[in-house]
């Protein structure tokens, strides 16, 4: 528990000394790390395939989050740059008012202070969640899988360097390097000194962090995600978005994972769908309206529909109408993303206002939740809660906000 006192104490001291920078400052800090990363993608590459090499290589999704490429650290560096380009939340002011007292009040962003974040093996993270607190104001603290270590020291040791040159603390990003579950639970209690945790992985992580932790938790991530093609939609179309939602990247909270069709165009849909998604490798376990009508269709048990697969399984129900598709999506949904495939607008915007998820579409891939993908440069995970944030998390999410109050010596009566 000491080396945590001592990274906790540290974390405080450097979110008060973030709270003063400049937004040109601290996008002169982005551009450097960004740059720096660039450079070291042999050396990151080199402790990357150590990680690699002990990865059990019967998980296939969690190896393809681990994994680092030159493309996907050059995708990390942009996203640094990208984040360098937005506005600077800290200061915004939301409104200033004056009373009848002369008194002028009002409310304006301020950094949240120090970020923790327990993450499993996705190395991107890392650095996301760096640049994005950096930016915001705050300080953080990481605390990443055991299987990607070797890649996150390397990461963050490049970090420490790009903002020790420019003079500034090293600390204001910081790994916890002890991946034990002590370590973890220890972290869970350091509320003397860290704001607001945030656990970024699979559901038992986040029950886990949940049900332990003494800092204010945001839960991110667990994708079950559905897709209801309602009896108008253009096939063409869905057939497409579809595909694009359970093959492009399976094994990530967005992709999607059940597929729920309309009685009135499962004799055509359900063979064209299923075709092509066999054709791409996927397995599909489905209910008996599907399994008659596409041969060498699984069962679907009940514990299926609740199951986030992240790998190239479906699952597939055919629905009487849009109230089956909705309740249907209302019990085992995880509030991540959903969407109608339709050309009825009542039925669209019916769903929009009944689904209750952070993020809801309309003819679309349930692949576009992501902070990039949205404008906001980079994300620090998918809040699927309601308080503080929902949805991809960006710079404003990282920020809370104080009453600021200026006078001219008003007293109260």
């Amino acid at each position: 528990m000491h080396d945590l006192e001592r990274i906790g104490q540290a974390a405080k001291e450097a979110s008060q000394y973030l709270a003063r920078l400049a937004a040109n400052q601290k996008n002169e800090v982005l551009l450097a790390c960004a740059d720096a990363l660039e450079a070291k993608t042999d050396l990151i590459l080199t402790e990357n395939a150590k990680d690699m090499a002990a990865a059990d290589p019967s998980r296939t999704a969690f190896n393809d989050r681990l994994r680092l490429d030159a493309s996907r650290i050059k995708g990390m560096a942009d996203g640094l740059r990208k984040v360098a380009r937005l506005d600077d939340p800290v200061g915004e002011v939301l409104y200033m008012k004056t009373l009848p007292n002369g008194l002028q009040v009002g409310e304006r962003r301020t950094p949240l202070g120090v970020v923790g974040m327990i993450y499993e093996a996705r190395p991107n993270v890392t650095v996301d969640v760096a640049g994005l607190c950096f930016k915001s104001g705050n300080a953080c603290i990481l605390r990443g899988g055991s299987e990607a270590l070797t890649t996150n020291i390397a990461l963050v040791k490049i970090l420490h360097k790009a903002l020790a040159s420019l003079g500034h603390p090293p600390h204001a990003v910081q790994l916890i390097t002890d991946t034990s579950r002590e370590a973890a639970r220890d972290f869970m209690r350091l509320d003397t000194y860290v704001d607001v945790l945030i656990p970024r992985g699979g559901a038992g992580l986040i029950k886990t962090v949940k049900e332990h932790s003494r800092i204010p938790v945001i839960e991110t991530g667990v994708g079950n995600c559905h897709i209801f093609v309602d009896a108008s939609a253009d096939l063409q179309k869905a057939e497409a978005i579809v595909i694009n939602a359970k093959t492009q990247r399976p094994g990530v909270c967005n992709a999607c994972e059940k597929l729920l069709v309309h009685a009135d165009i499962t004799d055509v849909f359900i063979p064209q769908i299923c075709d092509t998604l066999t054709k791409a490798g996927v397995e599909i376990r489905g209910d008996d309206a599907t399994q008659e009508r596409f041969g060498g269709t699984l069962p679907a048990a009940e514990a299926d529909w609740h199951e986030e697969f992240l790998s190239l399984v479906i699952a597939v129900k055919v629905v009487a109408d849009i109230d089956e598709a909705i309740a249907h999506i209302t019990r085992y949904s995880s509030a991540h993303s959903d969407a109608i495939l339709t050309e009825s607008n009542v039925n669209a915007q019916r769903f929009l206002a009944e689904i209750d998820s952070a993020a809801v579409y309309v003819n679309a891939s349930t692949r576009f939740t992501d902070g990039e993908e949205f404008g906001l440069g980079a994300e620090i995970g998918i809040s699927t809660q309601k308080l503080h944030a929902r949805g991809p998390m960006g710079l404003k999410a990282l920020t809370s906000t104080k009453f600021v109050i200026f006078g001219d010596g008003q007293v109260r009566a």
